[in-house]
């Protein structure tokens, strides 16, 4: 769908969209379109239970009056409540509402509105923002696609003043949404195409966009003792994989306007889960449900779309990608439950249940990012644990950290996005529950709860005294029904979230 900004006008072809505030108050558009219609929009509104609530739509369908094929009125709410996440809502209604409807083209009609934070210009770009996000569509497997389902609107216009404006904004907003739509697609494929070799391969892509990219082998790991991430891989026929992703934008260490703060000379750096199928291995899930384990590479496919989104918009800042890809399978090589490895680090773990092996990946990616590049912050990201989801659904990603400042920059940047995060606890009793009869750690407490927490513990400790935060996003990373600003299915929750996170917090001014 192409999306376009231009001055104000009444002009339009297919559909027209305007607005109604909370309690039918019509904005500036909507009493023009009124007028023109002779009192259709107010008409309307009398008849239905529509009252401007946000994200609510009414289609008027051919007013008469006009040569429209319909009109669109989309619910804005409250003025003071019109912000990013608000607009981006309200741009996702409009698609859901148009995206099949059979209309082709769609003209929204954006006005500044009295009390809201916004301008009409920002409120064009979150309106935007919000429709392509909810027009995403993965249909790379359908040979005969639903006709009564398949997309019609191609062009999406949003007048408003200061269109120039909107649309250089915009411009650097693309650049992220393209970083979610590959996150989104890298979640969807299936195992038997997504594996270790073909998910590095398309990491490697981005060094289309100027992003280093490399590749350690099974070899290479083993050299760097890695024990603890190819434990995981070892029943797979699938070769392990460690990808590193590292985009400079803000020169070399010490050439930057950082030159001479030791803290804030190491890059950004983000690391991924990416287990392109779990079966649990050894400790083998329940059949019922086990499909959705191809997306438990989740973590590592938004940070692969996150360093497309920084590399696209060409941000400022040095930030570095790790994910480490395995698949955990039953083979006659895979590790047993009681298996004991050494990770990179040289501390060894227990392991009671190879179905906990999302954090023996993590182990030995978060040591090789904090050993190898001295980053400013580690933020890692994985569908770590079910008891994230008995904790909080798929409202929030569970938030972890060693750094109460790092955690803050984090809610901040959820609040600004949407993709919000709830801080968790961490402490030493939850920490001794880990603790090992044979080794150092053991990847599985023994009793049922705190879960997430206690993996989140076993994370802590590979990442030493550098400020660090784990989001675990079982919860939020695959929607079960359609959302407001994605259909169901990949949701790429974390990429505008961390772009966010960096664009606040790390980028060069």
């Amino acid at each position: 769908m192409k999306i376009a900004f231009s001055d104000p006008g009444m002009t339009a072809a297919g559909a027209l969209v305007v607005g109604v505030l909370e309690g039918n108050k019509l904005t500036a558009s909507a009493k023009a379109v009124d007028r023109k219609t002779r009192g259709a929009v107010k008409r309307a509104l009398k008849a239905s239970r529509f009252k401007g609530q946000a994200g609510r739509t009414l289609t008027l369908v051919a007013p008469a009056g006009t040569r429209l094929e319909r009109l669109l009125l989309v619910g804005l709410g409250k003025p003071s409540g019109l912000d990013d996440n608000a607009l981006q809502k309200a741009g996702g209604a409009v698609y859901a509402a148009l995206g099949t409807s059979g209309t082709r083209a769609a003209t929204v009609l954006v006005d500044d509105v009295d009390g809201a934070a916004l301008s009409a210009d920002a409120m064009a770009v979150g309106m935007a923002e919000g429709a392509k996000l909810r027009s995403y569509r993965f249909d790379r497997y359908r040979t005969k696609p639903d006709k009564d389902d398949k997309p019609t609107l191609t062009a999406l216009t949003l007048r408003c003043k200061g269109a120039a404006k909107a649309r250089a904004a915009f411009k650097v907003r693309e650049s992220v949404l393209d970083g979610v739509f590959l996150t989104r697609d890298l979640v969807t494929e299936p195992p038997n195409v997504l594996y270790p070799e073909t998910l590095a391969k398309r990491a490697q892509e981005l060094t289309k966009l100027d992003v280093k990219v490399e590749v350690l082998g099974e070899a290479q790991m083993k050299k760097l003792g890695m024990g603890s991430l190819l434990g995981v891989g070892q029943g797979s026929e699938r070769e392990s994989k460690l990808v590193v992703m590292q985009w400079q934008g803000a020169g070399k260490p010490g050439q930057g306007k950082d030159k001479g703060k030791d803290k804030d000379e190491g890059p950004c750096c983000f690391v991924g889960k990416g287990v392109t199928f779990d079966t649990g291995g050894i400790s083998l899930k329940q059949a019922a449900g086990m499909e959705d384990m191809k997306y438990d590479m989740g973590g590592s496919g938004v940070v692969i779309g996150l360093i497309k989104a920084l590399a696209g918009r060409k941000a400022k800042v040095n930030a570095v990608g790790v994910v480490g890809l395995v698949e955990n399978m039953p083979g006659s090589n895979a590790q047993r439950p009681s298996d004991v490895v050494t990770s990179m680090s040289g501390q060894t773990i227990e392991v009671l249940n190879t179905d906990a092996e999302g954090r023996l990946v993590l182990a030995d990616a978060l040591h090789y990012a904090n050993d190898r590049f001295k980053p400013r912050f580690i933020v890692d990201l994985a569908t770590l644990t079910g008891a994230i989801i008995i904790s909080l659904g798929d409202q929030y990603a569970g938030l972890f950290s060693n750094d109460d400042k790092l955690s803050e920059q984090l809610t901040a940047a959820g609040k600004k996005t949407g993709e919000t995060v709830w801080r968790m606890p961490l402490g030493e009793a939850y920490d001794k529950q880990i603790n090992s009869d044979i080794a150092d750690m053991k990847n599985v407490s023994d009793g049922r709860g705190a879960g997430s927490i206690t993996a989140a513990q076993f994370l802590q400790r590979f990442v030493g005294k550098t400020p660090w935060a784990h989001l675990d996003i079982a919860g939020v990373t695959w929607a079960k029904k359609d959302l407001p600003t994605a259909p169901k299915g990949a949701t790429a929750f974390g990429v505008r979230l961390l772009d966010r996170l960096v664009a606040d917090n790390c980028e060069e001014k």
